[in-house]
Order: structure tokens, then sequence, then C-alpha cells
């Protein structure tokens, strides 16, 4: 996603998507996943190469100390790099994740939860992503987690477009 600019440097140009109702299909197939309904994650915006998410902290999702437990916080952030991956993927074609690190750095814990997914860089198979993942109280941002993700475009399987 980068291009030389007139100085010798790099500057992020803004990824094109190849299929023009990307944001369309990202909302029909977030919708079929029963985990986010379960630990209600939502959409909160979806651009080209880019989606966040959000989670309301409850007692549904807390661990024994209160906090976000790790697995929500991991699912979130797997989820939004996931879909910002899928946006710029092909009609037809399916997101999987194939790998992915999490770094959980403070205790997930805020009024709200939210993950920016962000492609890195768009290949025809593997995408590469990250996410960062912050706690927002009192209009403030915390840094949470921070995830980098490998995602594969499965195309031609029955099932698995998205």
């Amino acid at each position: 996603m980068c291009q030389p600019n007139a100085d010798g440097g790099h500057a992020l140009s803004a990824p094109e998507p190849k299929d023009p109702n990307f944001e369309a299909r990202i909302k029909t197939s977030f919708a079929k996943q029963g985990l986010m309904t379960t630990l209600g994650i939502t959409i909160a915006k979806i651009s080209p190469g880019a989606v966040e998410l959000s989670l309301k902290p409850s007692a549904a999702v807390s661990q024994q100390h209160g906090f976000v437990h790790a697995g929500a916080v991991a699912a979130l952030a797997d989820t939004a790099a996931g879909y910002a991956a899928l946006s710029l993927m092909p009609l037809g074609a399916g997101v999987l994740t194939t790998e992915f690190k999490i770094n959980l750095v403070a205790p997930a814990m805020g009024e709200i939860i939210i993950a920016r997914g962000r492609v890195i860089k768009a290949g025809r198979t593997l995408t590469l992503a990250q996410t960062d993942v912050v706690a927002i109280t009192d209009g403030k941002e915390k840094l949470v987690a921070f995830l980098t993700a490998t995602l594969m475009a499965m195309e031609g399987r029955d099932g698995v477009a998205d």
C-alpha cells in the first residue's frame, strides 16, 4: 500500500477494493457469525482496507478480575483484521485467518473496546493485517492489545465465499 513520493520516501496510498459492494458483503458475512452476536461485537466502520469493530464490556465477556477476557479481545482483533482483508478481496472470495499473534499490553476495561483492523499488504492469496485494540474511558483511548495476522483468500470452494 506504499508508493514512492517526490522526495524519495514512501506514502501510504488508499487501497482499491476489487468488489465495489465490499461494504454490504462484509455486513452480510459478519451477520452470519454467531460468536460476534454472542460476544456483543458490532461493526463501527468499514472502508477499503480497514474495519473497526466495537464491544461493550459486560459480565458476559469478563474474566475473573472483571476485565474483558483475552479470548474475547483476540476474537475482536482477529475479526477486525479478517474483515479489513476481505474488503480488498475479489467477489467470490472468502477469508480465513492462517495465523495471528496478539500482544495483550494492558487490561481491557473501559466504557467501550474498539478494534481497528487495517491491511498492511494485500496479496493475491495472502494478506497481512494489523489490529490495534483500544479501551475508551471518558473519551480517552488506551492501547490494550495489538494483533498481527496473515489471512488467506479462499476461492473456488463451495460454502466459503463471503
